[in-house]
Order: C-alpha cells, then sequence, then structure tokens
C-alpha cells in the first residue's frame, strides 16, 4: 500500500521533511507544493538526484490537485520567525496563510491527517479546525512533541543514560507558557527526582539537576538557535517524520501534540499539547494524565494565555 504525503511550503522546514521522509523510506509519494513554484521543483529535483541510494520514493512538485488521495497533508506555510520575535508575534499573517490553505486543499484531499507545524502551531491548529470542516479527528498540531524531544535529550544527556531510558513530557503551548509535568517524568521507570539516588555511582550528576533551569532551555533553545543560524529545522524535520512514521505504522502512541480540548483538564475551545493518541486514522483519543494542582493550573494558564491571542485575531 502506497504512503502518500503532500508537504505545503518548500522552505527549511518543508525540504527537510521531504528530504527525511525520503532517507528513512517513511512515504513512497511526496507531493511538494509551494506558491513559489521554482523552490518546489528546485528542492524535489535536489531530493530525487539522490533516492537511487534510498529506500523507493516518488518526490514531485505540484499544485492542490495533485494532493488527491493524500494519506498526510504537511502545512509549513507561514512567515519564519525572525530573531527576538516570538511565535505569538505570527500569529494574524500566519492565520491569513493557514486559512487560504484550508479552503483550497481540504477539497483534494478531505480523507487526509492534516499536521499543522506552522507557527504559531497551537493557534494555527485551532484555526485550521475552525475554518477546514474536517473532523477534528484528521487535524494534529506538531505541538511540543520537538520540546519534548529537547526534554529527552537534556535528560539523557544529564544522567548520561539511552533516551529510550527516558519518559517525559512537555504540555502546553509550543512557546514561552510550555512546562514540564515533572511529577509523570520518570528514567527507567524511577521517577526523575529519585532516579539520582537510586544510582550507586553518584559521581557524574552534579550539580543537582534543576527544574526551572531545564525548562528555560527547552523554551529558549529554538530562540538560541534562530540567533545563530537564522532558523530551525532539522529537529523539527525528525519530530514531524517521527509523527509521520507512527500515523503509517498501524499502531497507537502517545504522542505530545496539540489537538482542540473539550473540557479536558477543565480546559475548552483552544488547542495545545498533552499526551495523546495518535494512530493511522489521526487522532485516537486522549490520555488524561494525573497531574498535580500545580501542573494544572500551569496548564490552564498556558491555554488562557493562547485564548488572548485568539480573541486577538481574526479568523
Amino acid at each position: 500500500m502506497g504512503k502518500k504525503v503532500t508537504i505545503i511550503g518548500a522552505g527549511s522546514v518543508g525540504s527537510t521533511i521531504a528530504y527525511t521522509m525520503a532517507v528513512n523510506g517513511i512515504a513512497t509519494e511526496v507531493v511538494m507544493i509551494d506558491i513559489n513554484e521554482g523552490k518546489a521543483m528546485g528542492e524535489a529535483l535536489d531530493i530525487r538526484q539522490g533516492v537511487a541510494f534510498c529506500p523507493p520514493i516518488s518526490i514531485y512538485a505540484g499544485s492542490y490537485q495533485d494532493a488527491e488521495n493524500s494519506d498526510i497533508v504537511i502545512l509549513t506555510s507561514g512567515v519564519a520567525r525572525k530573531p527576538g520575535q516570538s511565535r505569538l508575534d505570527l500569529a494574524q499573517t500566519n492565520v491569513n496563510i493557514t486559512k487560504s490553505i484550508a479552503s483550497q486543499i481540504v477539497k483534494y484531499a478531505p480523507n487526509a491527517i492534516y499536521i499543522i507545524v506552522a507557527n504559531p502551531v497551537d493557534i494555527l491548529t485551532y484555526v485550521f479546525a475552525k475554518v477546514s470542516g474536517l473532523p477534528e479527528k484528521q487535524i494534529i498540531g506538531s505541538g511540543t512533541i520537538l520540546d519534548t524531544a529537547r526534554l529527552r535529550a537534556r535528560l539523557a544527556e544529564y544522567y548520561n543514560i539511552s533516551q529510550q531510558n527516558v519518559h517525559a513530557y512537555v504540555f502546553g503551548e509550543h512557546g514561552d507558557t510550555s512546562f514540564v509535568p515533572w511529577s509523570m517524568g520518570t528514567i527507567s521507570n524511577i521517577a526523575i527526582d529519585r532516579y539520582g539516588e537510586a544510582l550507586t555511582n553518584k559521581d557524574f550528576i552534579e550539580p543537582k539537576l534543576v527544574h526551572e533551569e531545564v525548562e528555560t532551555y527547552i523554551r529558549k533553545s529554538g530562540g538560541k538557535i534562530i540567533q545563530r543560524k537564522g532558523a530551525t529545522f532539522y529537529a523539527v524535520a525528525v519530530s514531524v517524520c517521527h509523527l509521520c512514521k507512527c500515523i503509517f505504522s498501524g499502531a497507537d502512541t502517545a504522542l505530545t501534540v496539540s489537538t482542540v480540548m473539550h473540557g479536558e483538564y477543565g480546559i475548552e475551545d483552544v488547542a495545545l499539547s498533552t499526551l495523546t493518541i495518535v494512530g493511522p486514522d489521526g487522532m485516537a483519543g486522549k490520555i488524561i494524565a494525573p497531574l498535580t494542582e500545580e501542573e494544572t493550573a500551569k496548564l490552564r494558564k498556558s491555554a488562557d494565555a493562547l485564548k488572548d491571542v485568539i480573541a486577538q485575531i481574526e479568523i
């Protein structure tokens, strides 16, 4: 069975997703669509000329009609974040772009699972859910899967252990109000805050792990990368490809993706990231992980920050 993916936006993020898919054999067909047709053609050709050394894949530039029968559609189109700019500063411009794409793409790929990647991702996921007319289970924002990957990388590095042994997540907005629910984080099934004392060799875990420092690192590292190299695209591309792989695998997977909330944790009518089950049909449900009162308050604060932005934009 073929695995067809349409990527809208052939900038750094979209083209890196296409490249990563080709190298890893995640899709069998990739359509690249961009308002700048020449850019999409150039990116597709550049990747296509290397596929002799990759698993078989058909990759080409196309138009919205070419998205027909797509299994997954990935939206990366939008104005990129500039150094010093917050993701929310981009809101209205990228909302307008997302609305114009939604009106055109959905008629050609009504059954696809839509993955929203452009920022501010939670706002755009909410807008897409409101304007597309599609069932919400087909709409997933990449949310905090990248933040969660950054968290796991940081903890694995700190404790000098494989990331496979780290189970911890970032909840909330993909942005400044995100947070780590430390109460549910484990390393090798041991609560993170007790893992250090469980080790016989404690030499390499000095200084003590400080929650706030780790969370600041996660929130700020995207901005630091933009400051240093102008954009972030490798880690987000790998994260989105992992999400696609989970959808294509046929097995349900728990991921921190952004979806519209309907009363979970007392939160309504906003999209943000909590543990969500993702399967072959898109969102298969949510996991209401037990949070402390303080963590629930942080999640609601994140929701309120996003609602403030939604109140200021024109949908």
